[in-house]
Protein backbone atom coordinates (compact mmCIF):
# COMPACT_ATOMS: atom_id res chain seq x y z
CA UNK A 1 0.00 0.00 0.00
CA UNK A 2 1.16 3.46 -0.56
CA UNK A 3 2.39 5.74 1.85
CA UNK A 4 -0.03 9.06 2.26
CA UNK A 5 -0.92 12.07 4.14
CA UNK A 6 -4.58 13.13 4.65
CA UNK A 7 -5.52 16.34 5.58
CA UNK A 8 -9.08 17.86 5.74
CA UNK A 9 -12.82 16.59 5.26
CA UNK A 10 -14.59 16.35 2.23
CA UNK A 11 -14.50 15.78 -1.78
CA UNK A 12 -11.40 13.58 -2.71
CA UNK A 13 -7.99 15.01 -3.69
CA UNK A 14 -5.44 12.85 -4.53
CA UNK A 15 -1.88 14.31 -5.58
CA UNK A 16 0.80 12.81 -7.19
CA UNK A 17 4.16 14.10 -7.29
CA UNK A 18 7.10 13.67 -10.01
CA UNK A 19 10.10 11.97 -10.53
CA UNK A 20 12.02 12.02 -7.42
CA UNK A 21 9.75 13.92 -5.41
CA UNK A 22 7.09 12.41 -2.55
CA UNK A 23 4.15 13.80 -0.86
CA UNK A 24 6.00 16.10 1.11
CA UNK A 25 6.69 18.03 -1.44
CA UNK A 26 2.81 19.08 -1.58
CA UNK A 27 2.12 19.80 1.84
CA UNK A 28 2.26 23.39 1.98
CA UNK A 29 -0.67 23.18 -0.14
CA UNK A 30 -2.47 20.35 1.65
CA UNK A 31 -4.07 23.19 3.86
CA UNK A 32 -5.02 25.37 1.11
CA UNK A 33 -7.47 22.78 -0.55
CA UNK A 34 -8.62 21.57 2.58
CA UNK A 35 -9.89 24.61 3.90
CA UNK A 36 -11.42 24.35 0.31
CA UNK A 37 -13.46 21.63 1.20
CA UNK A 38 -11.51 19.17 0.36
CA UNK A 39 -10.37 15.64 1.65
CA UNK A 40 -6.50 15.92 0.54
CA UNK A 41 -4.63 12.70 0.00
CA UNK A 42 -1.01 13.13 -0.46
CA UNK A 43 0.81 9.80 -2.47
CA UNK A 44 4.18 8.72 -2.22
CA UNK A 45 4.31 6.63 -4.89
CA UNK A 46 6.32 3.63 -5.25
CA UNK A 47 9.61 3.77 -5.25
CA UNK A 48 9.80 7.34 -3.31
CA UNK A 49 9.47 8.51 -0.08
CA UNK A 50 7.75 6.14 2.35
CA UNK A 51 6.27 3.72 -0.30
CA UNK A 52 7.17 0.49 -1.23
CA UNK A 53 10.01 -0.19 -3.33
CA UNK A 54 10.21 -2.61 -6.28
CA UNK A 55 11.81 -3.54 -9.88
CA UNK A 56 9.03 -2.89 -11.11
CA UNK A 57 8.82 0.54 -12.02
CA UNK A 58 6.10 2.02 -14.95
CA UNK A 59 3.24 3.94 -15.70
CA UNK A 60 1.37 0.72 -15.34
CA UNK A 61 2.03 -0.53 -11.93
CA UNK A 62 1.85 3.15 -10.42
CA UNK A 63 -1.30 3.59 -11.80
CA UNK A 64 -2.81 0.73 -10.83
CA UNK A 65 -1.27 1.60 -7.04
CA UNK A 66 -3.09 4.44 -6.91
CA UNK A 67 -6.61 2.51 -8.11
CA UNK A 68 -5.99 0.09 -5.12
CA UNK A 69 -5.24 2.93 -2.92
CA UNK A 70 -8.64 4.49 -3.98
CA UNK A 71 -10.07 1.29 -3.25
CA UNK A 72 -8.57 0.87 -0.10
CA UNK A 73 -9.71 4.27 1.36
CA UNK A 74 -13.13 3.61 -0.60
CA UNK A 75 -12.58 6.93 -3.01
CA UNK A 76 -14.96 6.01 -5.57
CA UNK A 77 -14.91 9.28 -7.60
CA UNK A 78 -11.93 11.88 -6.76
CA UNK A 79 -10.37 14.72 -8.40
CA UNK A 80 -6.69 13.95 -9.04
CA UNK A 81 -3.54 16.90 -9.66
CA UNK A 82 -0.79 15.30 -10.74
CA UNK A 83 3.12 16.66 -11.12
CA UNK A 84 5.59 15.42 -14.00
CA UNK A 85 5.51 11.93 -13.53
CA UNK A 86 2.23 12.03 -11.69
CA UNK A 87 0.76 13.91 -14.40
CA UNK A 88 1.53 11.05 -16.50
CA UNK A 89 0.15 8.62 -14.33
CA UNK A 90 -3.05 10.98 -13.45
CA UNK A 91 -3.74 10.78 -16.78
CA UNK A 92 -3.46 7.27 -17.33
CA UNK A 93 -5.59 6.85 -14.53
CA UNK A 94 -7.81 8.75 -16.37
CA UNK A 95 -8.15 7.43 -19.70
CA UNK A 96 -8.58 3.71 -18.05
CA UNK A 97 -10.80 4.35 -15.59
CA UNK A 98 -12.61 7.74 -16.18
CA UNK A 99 -15.56 6.76 -14.09
CA UNK A 100 -13.02 7.25 -10.68
CA UNK A 101 -11.96 10.78 -12.18
CA UNK A 102 -14.36 13.90 -11.79
CA UNK A 103 -11.58 16.20 -12.67
CA UNK A 104 -7.74 16.21 -13.57
CA UNK A 105 -5.16 19.01 -13.44
CA UNK A 106 -2.06 17.76 -15.18
CA UNK A 107 0.97 20.12 -14.37
CA UNK A 108 4.33 20.29 -16.25
CA UNK A 109 3.93 17.50 -18.72
CA UNK A 110 2.20 16.94 -21.72
CA UNK A 111 0.28 13.79 -23.03
CA UNK A 112 3.23 12.84 -25.15
CA UNK A 113 6.33 10.53 -25.57
CA UNK A 114 9.17 12.32 -23.71
CA UNK A 115 12.46 10.71 -24.48
CA UNK A 116 14.31 8.85 -21.56
CA UNK A 117 16.59 11.24 -19.76
CA UNK A 118 16.80 9.56 -16.67
CA UNK A 119 18.78 6.40 -16.59
CA UNK A 120 21.74 7.08 -14.30
CA UNK A 121 19.19 8.02 -11.26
Amino acid sequence: MLFSRIEGEGRPLIIIHGFMGMSDNWKSFAPQYASLGYQVHLLDLRNHGRSFHSDAFNYEVMMQDVIAYANEYQLNSFDIIGHSMGGKVAMLLAVRHPERVRKLIVADIGPKYYAPHHQDI
